[in-house]
């Protein structure tokens, strides 16, 4: 009933991948997909990317993870909270590509002409 998109984006918020799943599915499942071929400094996500699994690949980069703890960790972590503040980036592309009647309202019934409509979008943010 509902669709999950999972983005990717630069510093300047353009979107570089996306990934379409079903609305139940967790977010730290697809970041491992995320972030295959990824060259970076920093990682900036939310919550729900705090797991130890997402940690180790984001270390195994070479980068820097920028993602708040959840409260129910034992250890609660340290990240740099000045470089979490441009997590709005994402939000922000999220919106622009929203304004797309289609996107916002998901009137593809198949997933392959939703995510061919998304990346027709996402290019007209990069122009």
């Amino acid at each position: 009933m509902s669709t999950k998109i999972h983005m990717l984006c630069d510093a300047l918020g353009r979107p570089l991948h996306f990934v379409l799943t079903g609305g139940q599915v967790n977010d730290s499942t697809q970041a491992e997909r995320l972030l295959d071929g990824v060259e970076t400094a920093h990682v900036i996500a939310d919550r729900g990317y705090d797991s130890d699994g997402v940690l180790e690949k984001i270390e195994g980069l070479g980068a820097i993870a920028v993602i708040p703890p959840k409260s129910n960790r034992r250890e609660q972590r340290e990240y740099d909270k000045e470089l979490y503040k441009e997590r709005n980036l994402i939000e922000r592309t999220f919106n622009k590509l929203k304004s797309f009647r289609r996107i916002a309202t998901r009137y593809d019934r198949k997933a392959l002409y939703f995510r061919s409509f998304l990346y027709l979008a996402a290019s007209l943010l990069w122009m």
